[in-house]
């Protein structure tokens, strides 16, 4: 006879799991409408720059103000940045070098597996605490073109540092990632 609590226990990497695709779920939608919002910008600027300009030159008439496309740039820029980062550290796309460490004994592994995850939260803990810093310094000022309060540049990495946070976090109680060719996932040119 099965305790009780026993089938959730079986259950329970399967739910964290879904727990975890529902938590990247917003930050992924986030990050592809500015992907989207990025693209567009660099279409409309180089649209702007090089038709519109030769067609008022052409008119005679006054040239059209694309100065904001710049900043439109570098707001979406930023913030697609640091949110792709703590969207990389949850799906371990960051540089991993498999030299020694699967070698070793598996507490060795699991060991260096929470020591490195804790080292991507301090960083995470240093980009939320001067981007919040940043924030708070430029929240008086204000962009040229567009006129935004700085701060919403500047909160990108502390937002994206939670992000890092959050997700290093929850990267410690996943078990350590493998090599391919220790896990047996076949030979190099098998495609």
């Amino acid at each position: 006879m099965n305790a009780p609590g026993a089938g959730a226990a079986v259950a329970a990497p399967g739910s964290l799991s879904r727990a975890r695709d529902v938590v990247l779920l917003a930050p992924k939608i986030v990050l592809t409408g500015l992907l989207i919002l990025a693209v567009s910008d660099l279409v409309v600027g180089v649209f702007l720059r090089y038709v519109a300009v030769k067609i008022t030159d052409w008119l005679d008439v006054d040239p059209i103000n694309f100065f904001w496309v710049e900043e439109v740039g570098e707001y979406s820029l930023a913030w697609l940045t640091m949110i792709g980062a703590g969207i990389g550290v949850a799906e371990r796309a960051h540089f991993t070098l498999h030299m020694l460490v699967h070698r070793l004994s598996p507490a060795v592994q699991r060991a260096s597996h929470l020591g490195g995850q804790l080292l991507i939260a301090g960083f995470g803990l240093l980009a939320a605490w001067y981007g919040m810093k940043l924030a708070i310094v430029n929240s008086a000022l204000t962009s040229p073109a567009l006129e935004l309060n700085l701060a919403w540049l500047y909160a990108a990495p502390a937002v994206g540092g939670v992000l890092i946070v959050v997700y290093a976090v929850a990267g410690m109680f996943e078990p350590p990632s493998v090599p391919d060719d220790v896990a047996g996932a076949g030979a190099a040119g098998d495609d």
